[in-house]
């Protein structure tokens, strides 16, 4: 499939193939809710995402929380959305109140007055991350696998009952998504193993106004509308 040439069609697409995948998407209720979403966007995206030129973090040999390498991270920020329009258009996508409402509808998410913040995730060897909830300041949570080769096929989320009991492993499919709303038991991460080559994702939250970061929102003012 040859992706459409400009911002405006490929946003459409992207809306498209959002309300197929969450039409489809399978819901798990152990440990706690959550969402497999698969054929998130539209054919030949995820390949062009793993093109864009951001530079993975040099981990200095740390790990655990992404925040320890804020000043190497990437986001679909305004600078990025005008330079490209892979970015623009999936940002534009889930700012829509189609989108918005769609995934309210599925997931239960109360989205109102929330932010999207997109950020193209690059974890290499060595890279882990303990058990955390996103509750707080994250409204919904939606992790976007851009698997590239088999030998990624054990890459995906690890799932936790609670932070020292490990439950299960979300497939890490290309193009596909675990899905779920922050709460006080939604406890996952990255256990650690080894990474070949560059685990890729986009990390998809709507972020309340509490946000502190501004800089990494898709439209930092404008809320979105369901």
């Amino acid at each position: 499939m040859t992706l459409p040439s400009t911002r405006d069609a490929l946003t459409r697409a992207i809306k498209d193939s959002l309300a197929a995948a969450f039409a489809a998407a399978r819901r798990e209720d152990a440990p706690y809710p959550h969402w497999n979403v698969g054929s998130v966007f539209p054919s030949g995206l995820t390949e062009r995402l793993r093109l864009l030129p951001f530079t993975p973090p040099d981990l200095h040999g740390m790990s655990g929380k992404r925040e320890l390498h804020n000043d190497q991270r990437h986001y679909f920020d305004a600078a990025n959305n005008a330079r490209f329009d892979a970015c623009g258009a999936v940002a534009d996508a889930f700012q829509s109140p189609e989108v918005v409402e769609m995934i309210e509808t599925t997931t239960g998410a109360d989205l109102s007055g929330s932010y999207v913040r997109l950020e193209f995730a690059q974890d290499t060897d060595g890279f882990w991350l303990e058990p955390h909830t996103d509750l707080g300041v994250k409204r919904f949570t939606m992790l976007i696998y851009l698997t590239e080769g088999e030998d990624q096929s054990d890459l995906g989320t690890d799932i936790y009952a609670d932070p020292g009991t490990w439950a299960k492993r979300s497939p890490f499919v290309d193009n596909s998504a675990l899905v779920f709303v922050p709460g006080s038991g939604t406890w996952h991460g990255l256990a650690r193993r080894p990474i070949p080559g560059v685990r890729r994702s986009v990390i998809m939250n709507y972020v309340t106004d509490e946000w502190r970061a501004r800089e990494q929102l898709a439209y930092p003012a404008a809320p979105v509308r369901a």
